[in-house]
Order: structure tokens, then sequence, then C-alpha cells
């Protein structure tokens, strides 16, 4: 959520930002108008408080002193009706202004590339060669299918469409990939963590999922429980309302739990194959900073999550998201995108995100600097990776022209030896 000051203070400047977001300026202007009765109703009500506590005094000491104080006594009750009323009205303005910053997206960092939409993301890098076949290299989901590694048929049939089985050594080669991702992270020094695969509903506003995007979670029905989008959330919240000391900073958290999305809006895109699913695994990262250090720590986040794909040998670019293409709460985006032979183009594999404030401020998730002030944190996330994709990338670029797959040396040792599907 948005500083109120800083929109108050920088108008202006924030309103030029949030453009760049889509936010219609009626929206700001509409929210200093109620943020401006609010502030003139505090002032007032503070007033007449400070009436009635000297009315008190002025009553308890008439009442010492046995004079008649019936008069100070209706004057008083004039007064605690007037307060009341403002109160109330009070209240009104309070969730005005509240319903409209719940709606309002991260302001963009200076750097961030603005556009539109993906097609003014910048490129940054790439890394590795696409693979050049001397064949025609099949989708994903026909290799899996063949092999006998991914069952569609049985997973509609048991659930609904975008669900499907794992099987034998596609079960194997899932597991394999987030025990080798958790690995690799815990070098880097983050801690593995189990966390819980439903969250409550404060925990899901914690992180900006709530109340924005509440049409693409999956529920449980007369419950305060969500099904995790992302260990994301569980993640940012482990220290939801509590004061860090700034000498542990920064903290690294890594997770591997499924996800599970409704996908609301993405009807038509993505029905195929293992890219877009409404339950999928994927390892997440996560990193709670001081904000004069969230930036480099953003940069190594990147590099943590490029360190897999390299180490599976998958060529992949890194793009910067303009302001129309990134998430509701980052500040800056970064995604990884990975090489799919099968559509001639990179997708997205990881997304790692800094929020700076945003989701500490919903969360109050603080931290007390060397002086013994307590302010707001920063908090970062990314995949680490998307698994159910890398699935997709390992199978389309290791493919063979006989309908096998090679399996990348690093993980070998994690199927045992397997070193080809087939």
């Amino acid at each position: 959520m948005l500083d109120i000051k800083q929109i108050r203070n920088q108008f202006d400047e924030v309103e030029a930002k949030l453009k760049t977001r889509g936010v219609a300026s009626e929206k700001l202007y509409e929210l200093r108008d109620f943020d401006a009765k609010r502030r003139e109703l505090i002032i007032e009500t503070e007033n007449l408080k400070k009436q009635r506590n000297e009315a008190s005094e002025a009553i308890g000491l008439a009442k010492r002193n046995k004079e008649d104080a019936s008069t100070a006594i209706a004057q008083m009750q004039e007064v605690a009706s007037h307060i009341k009323a403002l109160d109330s009205e009070l209240a009104f303005f309070d969730e005005k202004v509240t319903g409209i910053l719940e709606t309002l997206p991260n302001i963009p960092a200076a750097d961030v590339p603005v556009g539109a939409d993906e097609d003014d993301n910048v490129e940054v890098k790439r890394v590795g060669e696409v693979p050049n076949f001397d064949f025609e290299p099949q989708a994903h989901w026909d290799l899996g299918e063949k092999l006998g590694i991914l069952d569609w048929e049985r997973g509609a049939k048991v659930t609904g469409s975008r669900f499907l089985f794992y099987k034998g050594l596609g079960a194997r080669l899932e597991r394999a990939l987030y025990n080798f991702m958790l690995d690799e992270h815990a070098k880097e020094g983050y801690t593995e963590m189990i966390t819980p695969y439903m969250v409550n509903h404060e925990s899901m506003y914690g992180t900006g999922q709530y109340p924005k995007f509440k049409e693409d979670t999956f529920e449980l029905a007369d419950s305060d429980f969500v099904l995790i989008p992302t260990a994301e959330v569980p993640l940012t919240n482990y220290y939801r309302n509590e004061i860090i000391d700034g000498s542990d900073l920064p903290i690294y958290f890594t997770a591997m739990s499924p996800s599970f999305r409704s996908e609301a809006g993405s009807a038509g895109r993505d029905t195929r194959g293992l890219i877009r699913l409404h339950q999928f695994h994927k390892v997440e990262m996560v990193k709670f900073s001081k904000p004069e250090t969230s930036y480099q720590e953003l940069e190594k986040m990147v590099e943590n999550a490029g360190n897999i794909l390299e180490k599976l040998g998958l060529a992949y670019r890194v793009v910067a998201l303009s302001t129309g293409d990134m998430g509701f709460s980052a500040a800056k985006t970064y995604d990884l995108e990975v090489w799919i032979p099968s559509q001639q183009t990179y997708r997205e594999i990881s997304s790692c995100s800094n929020t700076e404030d945003f989701q500490a401020r919903r969360a109050q998730i603080r931290y007390r600097d060397e002086a013994g002030k307590t302010q707001l944190l920063h908090t970062l996330n990314g995949s680490g990776l998307a698994v159910g994709r890398t699935v997709a990338a390992l199978l389309e670029n290791y493919q063979n022209a006989d309908g096998s797959v090679t399996i990348p040396e690093v993980l070998r040792p994690y199927l045992g030896g397997v070193d080809v599907i087939k």
C-alpha cells in the first residue's frame, strides 16, 4: 500500500508515475479530496475532545465545591453528541481513503521502462545458445505423452482442464528439479522453508493479492482460508506485524510449494501444456532487506534464478518489465524467459520483483535500525524457478530425433543416474 503522506506531499509526481501504470488522475483527485476532508474532521474532533476534557474538569471542580454544574453538564453532552456525529463522518472518510489506497499499484522505480504492456519491456541480456535441431522439434505436451510421463487425459477426467498427472520418470524429473533448485538456493544463503499451503485473508491482503485480485484465487467455502497462489504469500507474511532486529537483515527464504491459480481472464491462452495450469509447483525466493540495499538484493535474486537456468544449460533472456506490465505490488521487476523451441520464442519462467515498502506497509513488517528507530523494511520475491515450465523447457531443449530426452548432467544424481528418458 502507498503512503498517504507521500501522495499528499508529492502529489504531482505520484500522479505522473501512477499514470504510467494506468491509474486515472480522477481517482487520485478523489483520494486527495477525501483525505483533505478527513484531516479537517480530525482537527475539528480533536478540538472538541479538548473542550470536552476541559468541561469535565470544570464539572468535577464544581461538584467538589458543591456548586451547580447543570449548565456545564448540558454543554458537555452537546459537545459529546457532536463528537459522536463527527466520529461517524470521520469513519466514512477513513473508509473512502483506505478503499482507494487498496486499489492503487506501487509507484514504479525511476529506472523502470515506461510503457503500456509487454511490448514495451526492455531486454537486458541474453544468456546461452538456443539449440539448432536438424529435425522438427516436438512440443513438450506431445513428447511427454509419447514418453508416458505426462497424462493430460486422466488429469482432465479426475479434475478438469489444466490439470495433469506426472508419471514415472516425469514425476521423478519434477522432483529432481525442485530438489536441485532448493539445494542451489541453500548454497546462496537462503533458509529452506516448508510453508502452509493455505493462508488466511489477512495474509493475502498483506502481499497485495486481496482485495483487488480475489477472483484469481481458490477460496475454501465458509472459511477464512485460501489456497496459496505462490509461496511468496506465506513466506512474506512470516514476519507480519513483527519488528525485526536490523542486524539480522537481509533475510533470505526459499520454499517449494504447489501454487493454485484460477487463471481468471486467461481463456484461450496456453490451453495445452505446462505453461499455464491451475496447479503447479514453484520454488520461491523471498527477501527482507533494508531500503538502502534492496536493489542490490534484487540484482542478486536475478542472478540466483539465472544460475539455475545456466546450470541446466537452458538459453534464456532477462527483460525489465515496463510500467504497464508489472505486477500490482512491484516497484521494479525483471522477468527471466527461457527458450521454448516448439514456439520459437522465450517464455517467462521467473519473475523477480522489489516491492520496496509496499507489502511491508500492508503487512506491518518493520525493523529496528542502529539508532533504535523503527521503520518499514523492503520485501522482494522471485521464482527460482517455476518447476512445470522448467520441465517443459527441458523436454523441448533436450529432445532427440528419436523422441527421447537427454537428462542434463547436473540432474542425473537426483534421478539415480538416469541419463535419458525414452
